[in-house]
């Protein structure tokens, strides 16, 4: 069996045609043909249905695309091992929860010492994040809270308090809670700890509004669309300005740690190693409120 067999196996299945898969590998079709059908002789299984769709995995397929990830993973880890060098070079893909008060300063510190490594941001709820890490997709990730992964290295950032958000109309705080949850898609840590809350507190049916972005959440919160729960660092200066009005819920809703993820399988590449020291050297750093603005330039970094 040929690695380059099980790489076009790959390309079949997540594209579910043998004609995009030769397209995306620069093969004519008939080859790319002829490879799955040596796979299937030497596996003595069919792999996938046909039709007139194109492909789909059958169960076996789906087996041996699970050994065909890990026996690529483990060559890709064994090349970067043996290519690692001493300066770090090459990209980094990290993901991230929007609320990150740190980040802009940790990715603006890392840029300016690393600058031959090119830094890819994704955006993300913490469930979805800790997905992408399991699966090998991203290089490490900052999450808000993440749980007992056996799989999962993870150091601690910082520790947040949460605060419960409307605007500056003075209505009962027993009124608040029966507003609509302006929150981010299901498996957000902060979105957990509202409902949990409420669930506690007995109130049920609650409307649940989501957005993807937190400023879209903020800037609702402030015309008075509903409530939120945000780290209370991202909305000082909203507060400050009269604009918003933060409201305290007991400890064991409002206190949360952001950390940084990552596989424990993986590779620990110079590059990322480098990485966790700069994060290593904001854990004990007070940084100013949240800035919006230098959010936005430090999440543009590619």
């Amino acid at each position: 069996m040929e690695i380059k067999d099980l790489l076009i196996f790959q390309c079949v299945a997540h594209h579910g045609s043998i004609s995009k898969a030769a397209n995306e590998l620069c093969y004519v079709q008939s080859h790319v043909t002829a490879r799955i059908k040596s796979l299937e002789s030497k596996l003595e299984t069919q792999l996938f249905h046909r039709h007139s769709r194109g492909t789909t995995l059958n169960s076996e397929g789906k087996k041996l695309l699970g050994y065909s990830q890990k026996i690529l993973f483990m060559l890709e880890e064994m090349e970067k091992s043996f290519q690692d060098t001493a300066t770090p070079s090459g990209t980094l893909e990290i993901g991230t929860v929007e609320t990150v008060i740190k980040l802009p300063a940790i990715l603006s510190t890392y840029h300016r010492n690393y600058p031959n490594v090119d830094l890819s941001l994704k955006a993300g709820v913490t469930k979805e994040l800790i997905d992408q890490i399991l699966k090998r997709k991203l290089d490490g990730a900052f999450v808000a809270g993440c749980g007992d992964y056996p799989e999962i290295e993870q150091v601690e950032v910082f520790q947040e308090k949460l605060v419960l958000i409307s605007d500056n109309e003075n209505i009962p705080f027993e009124d608040l809670k029966r507003k609509p949850l302006l929150v981010f898609s299901a498996g957000c840590s902060y979105r957990e700890s509202l409902e949990n809350w409420l669930r506690d507190e007995g109130v049920i049916n609650t409307k649940v509004m989501e957005f993807g972005t937190l400023e879209t959440i903020l800037g609702s919160v402030i015309s008075g669309l509903g409530i939120s729960l945000v780290p209370q660092s991202t909305v000082h200066q909203l507060e400050m300005d009269g604009m918003i009005q933060c409201h305290a819920i007991p400890e064991k809703y409002s206190k949360i740690s952001t950390f940084f993820i990552r596989h424990a399988d993986t590779y620990l590449t110079n590059t990322m190693e480098k990485f966790i020291e700069t994060i290593d050297d904001f854990t004990t750093i007070v940084l100013p409120p949240f800035n919006k603005t230098t959010f936005n330039v430090a999440h543009n970094i590619k």
